[in-house]
């Protein structure tokens, strides 16, 4: 399987990767009822979950939510503060959220029957929180509060996200996609700078590395070097670009012609009727033709 960088709209890529869709809450209220219902229950029904998903919206990237399997285990498991007793520190937080191998041994088989079913038509991306993001919802499931939470404690995420990551080192996924959250005002090229072990070990893989940052962020480009590519707002200059079009999406409204180093991102509303989702898809695409 080609690695997502290869895939991707810049010089150095074919550009086969022109419309890159967050699409999960959208197809779980659709499919199972509720934007909130758990498919991971096992490797099946996952995949029979996410071979409908991918049917209805055929996507440029196919994504696997890793956050979300580690959230639906964690409730299933009775909690994260139960597990931590009087322990409180946020990287603790977060080591105990990710340390358990049951979410991981469903995550390689998830991993196993997605690709088997994709047969590399389709990139495969796992998609998770960055390890800031993560340590700030770790923390915060467990009762801390976010200025807790500095760079050097960040490095640290980071050393977990590398472990869970390297539970699935021996599939051939395209990349990785790192998502901030979306409200984080406080993130720092400092923060990014502590993602570097995260970077290392995806490289090692031969696995692309996106990051998704928050709305209204912008940052100098040197403080991207290493990633195949950003999403968000502001294109950075120096690597391709996903520019989120998630509100113009939602509206129905025509968005502007994409840049040689450009693809559309749009997370998709799960409120959004299937009639308008696939009518905006059709237009978008249309236009990267």
């Amino acid at each position: 399987m080609s690695t997502l960088a290869e895939l991707l709209p810049h010089s150095a890529g074919a550009g086969a990767v022109r419309v890159w869709l967050k699409s999960s809450a959208y197809t779980r209220r659709l499919l199972l009822g509720s934007e909130q219902a758990d498919p991971w229950e096992s490797a099946a029904g996952y995949l029979a979950y996410f071979v409908q998903a991918h049917g209805l919206l055929r996507p440029d990237v196919a994504v696997v939510e890793v956050g979300e399997l580690i959230d639906a285990w964690c409730v299933r498991d009775g909690g994260l503060a139960a597990r931590l007793g009087n322990r409180r520190r946020p990287a603790t937080a977060l080591r105990k959220l990710l340390e358990s191998e049951a979410p991981k041994a469903v995550l390689a088989e998830v991993v196993t029957a997605v690709l088997s079913h994709l047969r590399g038509q389709t990139p495969l991306v796992l998609s998770m929180p960055s390890p800031r993001a993560w340590l700030l919802h770790a923390n915060r499931m467990a009762g801390g509060t976010d200025d807790e939470i500095d760079a050097d404690t960040v490095e640290d995420a980071a050393m977990y996200v590398a472990d869970l990551i390297r539970s699935v080192s021996a599939f051939p996924v395209a990349g990785l996609l790192l998502e901030e959250q979306r409200d984080d005002r406080a993130l720092e090229a400092a923060h990014i700078d502590r993602y570097r072990s995260v970077l290392n070990v995806a490289g090692h893989y031969r696995w692309s590395t996106v990051l998704r940052l928050p709305q209204g962020i912008r940052m100098a480009p040197e403080t991207f070097d290493g990633l195949a590519a950003v999403i968000g707002d502001a294109d950075p200059g120096q690597t391709a670009f996903g520019r989120d079009d998630s509100a113009a999406f939602a509206l129905g409204v025509s968005v502007a012609p994409l840049a040689p180093n450009q693809f559309h991102f749009v997370e998709i509303d799960p409120r959004q009727q299937p009639e308008a989702v696939l009518e905006h898809l059709a237009r978008l695409r249309a236009r990267t033709t």
